[in-house]
């Protein structure tokens, strides 16, 4: 049995980096995907700019150690990444006692598609290692 997940969309905000008390890197980002909306017999329609109609969807990933600290370095809002990992479901206890779920991707591997949506040389990234 296999538990895979490829994506690949552009980053809705810059990545969130901190570090664990045990010194673990740990980088979170959003990244969406589109797809086409469809009517009630499947197909596919524009909007009222002409447009294919779609739908937005927001995937948390959370990336470890050196994939963490180079994705916190190289990866700004905008930016087109594919992202390869599993999916990762959570079940907690919120403060009042009511049992809440997550699901996120957590990563393997980032490739950068593009550059960040900055136009500075903080952004270039030309010089970004492959990240597995």
């Amino acid at each position: 049995m296999t538990n895979i997940a490829i994506i690949t969309g552009r980053l809705a905000r810059d990545p969130e980096a901190r570090t664990t008390q045990g010194g673990t890197s740990v980088t979170g980002i959003t990244v969406v995907t589109d797809r086409p909306l469809r009517d009630k017999d499947g197909q596919t329609y524009k909007d009222k700019n002409g447009y294919t109609a779609k739908e937005s969807e927001f995937h948390r990933v959370t990336c470890f150690n050196g994939l963490a600290k180079t994705v916190g370095q190289y990866c700004s809002k905008g930016q087109l990444v594919s992202v390869q990992g599993r999916i990762h479901y959570t079940q907690w206890e919120d403060k009042d006692g009511v049992t809440r779920y997550g699901t996120e991707i957590l990563a393997d591997k980032i490739d950068f598609l593009s550059r960040g949506s900055g136009s500075s040389d903080d952004n270039d990234n030309t010089d970004a290692p492959e990240i597995d």
